[in-house]
């Protein structure tokens, strides 16, 4: 889900966009990442150091490795519009999991466009050119946690599948959720009679046809 607030022409000053993020792989890291925990987070800094127009901009549910998320890609136009005077975000990761784009957005394209850029965490800004050294560092870290998390993943799937455990997400038509436990299918009869119908109109077929 994304989601963005700007309405244009609402003030007059630069925005201040607080960018939000999180993945279904972010999210196992406990609510310390919850999209609720980096508003409150980004507001309150935002806040205390006085920065105008402060404006949420939420990815929720999209990976940190690619940059086509919907409020990402408003943010960025509203960039290239000269709308936007600093971008916050709790963590370079929430930024971003990919070394190379991150590193293009953050030591070529804002810097050129005059875009102030600040990693809480990271005690990453910009304009005070603070945190910026070891920048690369993180942005490496980060896509290589990406790259780890995903192999993890993986592994967890094969092994279940191995073990005859389900590994789809969706039940398929003929079963229903086993109320009592999650990885387990019970049989829909009205359904699986189809199913047997389906199947048997089609052995049919085949036979008639050879």
């Amino acid at each position: 889900m994304a989601t963005a607030n700007y309405i244009k022409g609402q003030n007059e000053a630069k925005i201040t966009a607080l960018y939000c993020r999180l993945s279904q792989d972010d999210g196992r890291e406990g609510e310390s990442n919850s999209i609720s925990n980096q508003k409150e987070i980004l507001l309150a800094y935002a806040q205390r150091n006085n920065f105008p127009n402060p404006q949420f901009f939420t990815d929720d549910g999209f990976s940190g490795t690619t940059f086509d998320r919907p409020s990402f890609i408003q943010m960025e136009n509203l960039v290239e519009q000269g709308v936007v005077d600093t971008i916050i975000v709790k963590d370079l990761s929430r930024f971003g999991r990919n070394y190379l784009d991150v590193g293009n957005y953050l030591e070529i394209k804002y810097p050129t466009l005059g875009v102030r850029f600040i990693a809480i965490q990271e005690n990453v800004d910009t304009l005070k050119e603070t945190g910026t050294e070891m920048m690369p560092f993180n942005n490496i870290f980060n896509e290589w946690h990406a790259a780890q998390t995903s192999k993890k993943i993986r592994a967890v799937w094969k092994n279940k599948a191995a073990n005859g455990k389900r590994v789809s997400s969706s039940v398929p038509f003929g079963y229903v959720r086993n109320p009592q436990d999650k990885e387990d299918w019970l049989v829909d009869e009205p359904a699986a009679e189809v199913v047997r119908k389906i199947y048997a109109l089609c052995t049919f077929a085949n036979c008639t046809a050879t």
